[in-house]
């Protein structure tokens, strides 16, 4: 059975936050607010609970699953190496609506899915997502609904879509601004944008100092 826990109310947060850290080191999986919608998240390092993950969604492996951090560190230790531009896109964007996706450290033992030796990271502005995320490290997390769905702004619209293949529920409220981040590839030397979302390409360019397009 789940258990959902209202993280508006102090009390509430506070043992939603201890239950959830408990599930996702025991390989379980739960939803959690973001800045965006409401996410599923597991482990990144464990592979059963991500295939859980994709299972819960009824998503295949060739669709991987984006990884959460709780601090710009964080990606240090993810990455192959993080070049000026990730820097920079880091330092103005996060946290908030910007993914990124780098070329994963060999060494990680992990497994995201057919993923091509990349990962697709990103920082949310979201407290109740940061204070887990650092609770349990990097966290692999999709958006909380089955495919071919619609994201869920509520956690009860998370928990009619995917019942009790998930234990634990973060009742942060609505979600802010339902908008998709925008995805940045940063696997080439020239910066080329996935998905255009929270994040504009002016506003990616401005950063940068190069004009941003759009992958067609």
């Amino acid at each position: 059975m789940s258990t959902a826990y209202d993280c508006t109310r102090p009390d509430g947060r506070d043992s939603g936050l201890a239950a959830a850290a408990n599930t996702v080191r025991a390989g379980g999986l739960v939803v959690l607010p973001t800045d965006t919608v409401y996410g599923i998240g597991a482990d990144a390092f464990d592979a059963d609970a991500v295939g859980a993950l994709l299972s819960a969604k009824g998503r295949g492996r060739d669709m991987p699953v984006p990884v959460l951090v709780g601090s710009w560190s964080t990606i240090d230790g993810l990455v192959q190496s993080v070049s000026q531009q990730a820097r920079s896109l880091v330092e103005a964007f996060w946290p908030g609506g910007l993914s990124l996706v780098l070329p994963q450290a060999p060494s990680l033992a992990w497994d995201l899915g057919n993923t091509r030796g990349t990962v697709n990271l990103r920082m949310p502005l979201h407290p109740v997502a940061l204070d887990l995320l650092r609770e349990v490290g990097p966290m692999a997390v999709s958006s909380a609904n089955r495919t071919g769905h619609p994201p869920a702004a509520t956690a009860q619209q998370a928990r009619d879509q995917l019942g009790d293949s998930v234990s634990v529920y973060l009742d942060g409220g609505p979600a802010g601004d339902p908008v998709a981040s925008t995805i940045v590839d940063l696997t080439q030397p020239h910066p080329r944008v996935l998905r255009e979302g929270a994040v504009s390409l002016a506003e990616l360019s401005e950063v940068l100092g190069v004009e941003v397009e759009a992958t067609p």
